[in-house]
């Protein structure tokens, strides 16, 4: 009967352990999740980069050198700098809002430009401040008239807005180049729908000219200090259950040193004199069971 007494109060310490452990263990697995995911971004993030390193200040070629006619933008030419010969469609010219730029939120300047052969590529002239009074800009800069040479780099079109809003009449919510080609009364079906480009320069130079769009941000982010900082949070959950075992294992062995103290003490009051001190007890099985749960935890 006393053993069995004995095994009913072992089992559910054993059992709590057992599940601190586990939780470990699971907390474990998921900010290994969490730190690949974060290696992940942080190795397309060093993609973005070499490529904007490799493209950038390329020297510009042709249009139709990186896309053809019936072609599409490869990835791996995106920021590469080409060179448009045509006439810009001023009568189409578009703004796309709600642009972070210059601490508010601005308009970039979008006008078609036909190509000599006849196709028609957006081209982002730059971004203008709302104005004074009103959302809307005071003035936007007019493109060159006649025949211009452009230098643009090729951007692929963005998403549509995921929150469905919409824009003005004369505006987008976004640069999505299918949007942008129903918004346009005549270039619509000629508009290249793989790309458009980012102003460099342009030939003849205007009078006045939009603002110029920001470089690309070279900061790596911080996908490689978040996925080193979810391994050390896996390492210090096991730290910090093993301390936990390790205290409670601690009070335990003191109170029964206390207990056994004051039965040695007892037992000393009541024997004979001269006779043969009790026996010390043994370790008992909790203590093994103890440690051998406590080595899988630090293992």
């Amino acid at each position: 009967m006393s053993g069995r007494s004995v095994s009913m109060q072992r089992l559910p310490r054993a059992g709590r352990w057992a599940i601190y452990i586990a939780l470990a263990v699971v907390f474990a697995i998921a900010c290994a999740f969490l730190s690949n995911w974060q290696f992940t971004r942080n190795q397309e993030r060093s993609g973005q980069l070499a490529l904007v390193a490799e493209n950038y200040d390329a020297p510009p070629v042709p249009l139709a050198d990186l896309i053809p006619a019936g072609g599409e933008l490869d990835p791996q030419d995106e920021w590469r700098p080409v060179v448009l010969t045509g006439t810009y469609l001023a009568d189409d010219e578009l703004l796309a809002r709600n642009r972070p730029h210059g601490g508010t939120s601005a308009f970039e300047v979008l006008v078609p430009f036909r190509l000599d052969d006849g196709r028609v590529l957006l081209v982002d002239r730059g971004w203008v401040a709302p104005g004074k009074d009103q959302p809307e800009p005071d003035a936007v800069p007019a493109p060159p008239s006649g025949e211009a040479t452009v230098i643009v780099r090729l951007r692929p079109g963005e998403a549509l807005p995921s929150s469905g809003r919409s824009a003005p009449e004369g505006q987008v919510p976004t640069i999505n180049l299918g949007l942008v080609a129903d918004a346009l009364p005549d270039a619509g079906d000629a508009l290249e729908q793989s790309a458009y480009g980012v102003m460099v320069s342009e030939a003849p130079a205007p009078a006045t000219a939009p603002s110029a769009l920001e470089p690309p941000s070279d900061d790596p982010g911080p996908h490689l200090s978040y996925a080193i900082q979810w391994i050390l949070f896996a390492v210090m959950g096991f730290i910090f259950i093993g301390y936990v075992i390790r205290t409670e294992r601690r009070h335990r062995r003191e109170d029964a040193e206390d207990a056994l103290a004051a039965e040695t003490a007892a037992e000393g009051t009541d024997a004979a004199p001269g006779a043969a001190p009790a026996p010390r007890r043994g370790r008992d099985r909790d203590a093994e069971d103890e440690d051998a749960l406590l080595d899988a935890a630090c293992r």
